[in-house]
């Protein structure tokens, strides 16, 4: 697959080439634009009930689209929602990694999307299902701000807003920093620490971080009833 990285590292564009018979599988509403000749099919790749998993339990669009071409060359681009770099892995037969929501953007038709269901460690931190990724083929993620590759051989910790992919080595369990008392009071955050070896992926902002500062600002409708 022919593709490059427009844009710079801060707000990137992903330019796909396809070639007559190629296609590229996208989340929903990451076309930008696109030639005129090429094919959209929207599927939720995998059935209603994949579908519905990948959405409700993943952080991810129930529809994917899938743009080819036939009988000449095109180009598509796509953006991600977030600001940020878009990462590109190539997956053989047995590679696996695992995806934080909204990080998935695109892939080839070789790539297969599951939920991965965390238990009560998911259930306390972010949410309780990740993307697993598996296949062959080429993969694109993206993550908020910078994305910084951590080679970990024993142990690491991260704020569970900040982790956006990782392999399937490395084992984790999510925690709260501080004691009880300070947790109920403060509202510490919780963290992921990863044990083993294996491929880190973090991001230098949350969603959640920025969703936060704005919140005391936001917009409150005021009630205008008054007691008679």
């Amino acid at each position: 697959m022919d593709f490059s990285m427009e844009g710079g590292a801060n707000y990137p564009m992903l330019q796909v080439h396809l070639q007559p018979g190629e296609s590229i599988v996208a989340e929903a509403g990451a076309m930008a634009w696109m030639d005129s000749h090429i094919q959209t099919a929207v599927s939720t790749r995998g059935g209603l009930g994949k579908g519905l998993k990948r959405a409700v339990l993943g952080g991810e669009s129930m529809f994917q689209n899938t743009f080819s071409v036939k009988d000449k060359a095109g180009s598509i681009a796509l953006v991600p929602a977030e600001p940020g770099p878009i990462l590109h892995e190539v997956f053989s037969s047995g590679r696996e990694l695992f995806l934080q929501a909204g990080a998935y953007l695109a892939s080839s038709e070789g790539i297969e999307l599951d939920t991965q269901y965390q238990g009560l460690k998911g259930l306390l931190s972010e949410g309780l299902f990740t993307l697993r990724v598996h296949g062959e083929g080429d993969l694109f993620f993206s993550g908020y701000g910078d994305v910084y590759a951590i080679d970990v051989d024993g142990e690491y910790v991260v704020d569970s807003g900040y982790a956006v992919a990782w392999d399937p080595s490395l084992s984790y369990k999510v925690s709260k920093t501080g004691k009880k008392i300070r947790n109920f009071l403060f509202g510490d955050q919780f963290v992921v620490r990863f044990s083993g070896q294996g491929r880190l992926w973090v991001q230098s902002h949350a969603p959640r971080a920025l969703a936060n500062f704005f919140y005391p600002f936001r917009r409150v409708r005021k009630n205008n009833s008054s007691s008679s």
